[in-house]
């Protein structure tokens, strides 16, 4: 079978679903439509002057020698009669069709189902997930590397044309990849994958990405701090060296563009909430988010947040303010959490549940997003390396908004059944975004880096994230 998430089977009723395009209703012009017309329109005439017209048509033409007068205008009348009660009849049947609602079509089995327009409908989640775990290992790369050895991991996306290489960001997002997939079999070592990113450490620790050369950055020393964390590895020894040395580059004189990016400041966030959670520098980084919230006159003064956590401030953004409630709702399980904190927090859910735009799985607060973090090169100031990054904001909404505060923050308000056509809705925008398990930024670009290994791994995480909340043990089985 194949058909969406298989919502019915996991316990919930399925996904509101986009109705499908149907053939157009024929124009005013359209020869399929005179046939009730005409009826309609002999129903105007009125039921008198219908049997009127009958009545004179047969007197006329009825011979003289059928019984006399009295016989020819009895038979007139008589079908006069009946042709203005037929008349009436048919007027009255076409007036209560078309005030009546169209009937549903009852629905067809998922196997039956036909794709939506546009794409191919995905399987049911395991087989979407054994998918993703079969390409990943088709392309996995294997490398061996005379200075840092056996190198097992993939490059930054799928596909690439030239020799793919394990890189730091594209292997990082893999494990993490593998590890939301839970597959049971050996194909892909989880140890193996986190041998490498620790080979691809820069030679004074760290990590960068594959255009910051030689440098490492918070951003992606916090994203392959998390991911080996999640591995299994001990919070001592190079794990605690390398959490130092990524907090100590990661201050405003030091790294002023990360500092003020809302991107860079949350996967920090993440990343040593999962590697380090006791890090001395976890509430100083949450207090630059928190007064890094903007207020949006547009959605009730709600704080949220766009691109930048100093002035001069962006226009708001929903990828912006779902990381940020994301980083900071998984703070509050770790660190004390304020009544200010909280507020803005609580803000940014509201501010994301105000979403003013219909259908939600193609409202203009999930379209997919780019920016561009610019730091000085550090062999020439007066140079910029510059860090392209995309957003795929679906799935960050959906992570988001299937955060514990976020569903709370939804029932005080009243508002559980927005959240609901709001989480639905980015969740299906999340599975209309993959075809056999990988996501494609499809934005008309160059194939180059079409398939990015991050963005399957969101797109994995947050279709595994809204499956398990739909998840209900404690409801029957559906009668088979």
């Amino acid at each position: 079978m194949k058909h969406a998430l298989s919502q019915q089977q996991l316990g919930r009723g399925p996904l509101r679903p986009t109705p499908p395009d149907g053939p157009t209703p024929p124009g005013p012009d359209d020869g399929s439509s005179r046939p009730p017309r005409f009826v309609g329109w002999l129903g105007g005439l009125g039921c008198a002057a219908a049997g009127y017209a009958v009545f004179q048509f047969l007197f006329e033409v009825l011979p003289a020698s059928l019984g006399g007068e009295a016989a020819k205008y009895l038979i007139a009348s008589v079908s006069g009669l009946g042709t203005a009660l037929s008349a009436g009849l048919a007027a009255a049947l076409l007036r209560a069709r078309a005030a009546a609602p169209a009937p549903r079509p009852l629905p067809r089995p998922a196997a039956e189902a036909g794709p939506p327009a546009g794409g191919q409908v995905p399987g049911p989640l395991p087989q979407l997930f054994a998918a993703t775990y079969d390409t990943l290992v088709g392309e996995v790369s294997v490398v061996d590397d005379p200075e840092r050895g056996r190198l097992v991991g993939w490059s930054h996306s799928l596909g690439e044309s030239s020799p793919s290489r394990p890189t730091s960001v594209g292997t990082a997002y893999g494990l993490q990849t593998i590890l939301d997939l839970g597959t049971a079999d050996g194909r892909l070592s989880t140890g193996e994958l986190a041998d490498t990113l620790w080979r691809l450490r820069l030679p004074g620790g760290g990590w960068s990405a594959r255009s910051q050369g030689a440098r490492a950055r918070p951003e992606v020393t916090a994203l392959v701090l998390g991911a080996l964390a999640r591995a299994g590895a001990s919070r001592g020894g190079r794990l605690a060296r390398e959490v130092d040395l990524c907090t100590a580059a990661f201050t405003h004189d030091a790294d002023r563009a990360g500092r003020e990016s809302t991107h860079v400041m949350t996967t920090v966030l993440r990343g040593l909430l999962r590697a380090a959670p006791d890090c001395d520098a976890l509430p100083v980084l949450r207090e630059a988010l928190v007064e890094g919230a903007v207020s949006d006159p547009h959605r009730d003064r709600l704080r949220c947040w766009g691109y930048r956590l100093d002035s001069p401030y962006e226009r708001p953004s929903a990828v912006h303010t779902a990381q940020a409630v994301l980083a900071l709702d998984r703070a509050a399980r770790v660190l004390d959490e304020s009544q200010e904190v909280r507020a803005v927090r609580e803000d940014g859910v509201r501010w994301l549940l105000s979403c003013p735009d219909a259908p939600h799985h193609v409202c203009q607060d999930l379209e997919n997003g780019r920016e561009e973090v610019r730091r000085p090169r550090p062999d020439d100031p007066a140079r910029h390396e510059v860090l392209n990054v995309r957003h795929f904001t679906a799935s960050w909404v959906v992570r988001a908004l299937l955060c514990r505060g976020s569903l709370e923050v939804a029932r005080r308000d009243g508002r559980e059944e927005t959240w609901r056509e709001l989480l639905d809705g980015a969740a299906a925008c999340v599975r209309a975004g993959q075809q056999d398990g990988i996501w494609t930024w499809g934005r008309g670009e160059s194939t180059e880096l079409r398939r990015p290994m991050w963005m399957t791994y969101q797109g994995v995480s947050a279709l595994r994230a809204h499956a398990v909340w739909t998840y209900r043990p404690d409801e029957a089985a559906p009668a088979r």
